[in-house]
């Protein structure tokens, strides 16, 4: 069950990706990342509301737990993890190729099974580190493909960017497993459906702070903002993916390493909408470094059984 929950989760990101790609374009990055964060948290809100003043979502698998300070504290360290991981992508995803971006963030499962390996006390077998060397080796030859297209991985701060999100967004995958880990196994034991919909809250929260202080005092002179119905379908599909994941996870035979592999799946979806929506260039070189990824995927998944 986890396997496919974890599946379609993929598909549902790499769609997201491709309404990301498209909502940034010629577009100001704050306020479409403050709106993403809006609707996802309008979509969450009825949950709260409904799990909180009735009983009608008790026992089903969209009732939302109810905790004080003791346990938001660490949905608000989600939250913030989250955020910085997508500010720096959104900025990066702007100015890259949609099959550059793609196959960077594919590689999150190495730097998940790295983590996994500091943190939870995991070894690496011989197939495993087979991914990981094939992982790295798809990294140096997307390197090449990007200087055919005037992209320097040594000196553009842009694929930096994309880089340090991809880092964080491994280190929110880990964080999540011990969120959801029960107490007994050394985790915090958190309800899925609460962490889902309140780190979008106050990611909400963040977003508009930015919003005010650093974007509206300055949006007449940067780029300006123009509304996408794009950025509906980045709510929708990021929240449906999250929401799959997030119930993957909270199964007990699931493991972090193996549904974090699955979701970078989702550059496959992303990769095909840079081709034919996108007109990208170089992608038979692209292909290739992105079949290695994905190879080294496989090799993970065999490692990891």
């Amino acid at each position: 069950m986890w396997l496919l929950l974890a599946f379609l989760s993929a598909a549902g990101l790499g769609i997201y990706d491709s309404l990301k790609k498209k909502s940034l374009k010629g577009n100001a990055v704050i306020p479409v990342l403050f709106l993403n964060t809006l609707f996802s948290s309008l979509i969450f809100l009825p949950f709260i509301v409904v799990s909180t003043s009735s009983t009608l979502l008790e026992g089903t698998i969209f009732q939302v737990g109810s905790g004080g300070w003791e346990v938001h504290r660490y949905i608000v360290l989600k939250a913030a993890i989250v955020l910085s991981s997508w500010i720096l992508g959104y900025f990066g995803m702007k100015h890259l190729p949609l099959t550059i971006v793609g196959p960077i963030n594919a590689t999150r499962p190495v730097m998940v099974l790295v983590g996994a390996l500091l943190f939870f006390g995991e070894r690496l077998n011989l197939w495993q580190w087979i991914g990981v060397i094939l992982a790295v080796a798809s990294f140096l030859l997307l390197s090449r493909s990007g200087k055919k297209e005037g992209i320097d991985f040594i000196h553009d701060h842009w694929i930096y960017m994309i880089v340090g999100a991809a880092v964080l967004g491994a280190l929110s995958g880990l964080y999540d497993k011990y969120l959801m880990a029960p107490q007994s196994e050394g985790g915090v034991g958190l309800d899925r459906m609460m962490v889902q919909s309140w780190y979008n809250i106050y990611q909400c929260g963040m977003m508009l702070v930015m919003l005010m202080l650093l974007w509206w005092p300055k949006h007449k002179q940067t780029t300006p903002f123009h509304w996408d119905w794009a950025i509906i379908g980045i709510s929708l599909f990021l929240s449906a993916a999250d929401f799959m994941y997030f119930y993957a996870l909270s199964l007990p035979s699931a493991m972090i390493s193996i549904v974090s592999m699955i979701r970078r799946g989702s550059v496959i979806v992303s990769f095909i909408c840079g081709a034919l929506f996108f007109r990208e260039k170089n992608l038979k070189a692209k292909a290739f470094d992105l079949a290695l990824v994905l190879l080294g995927m496989i090799f993970l998944y065999i490692g990891s059984k």
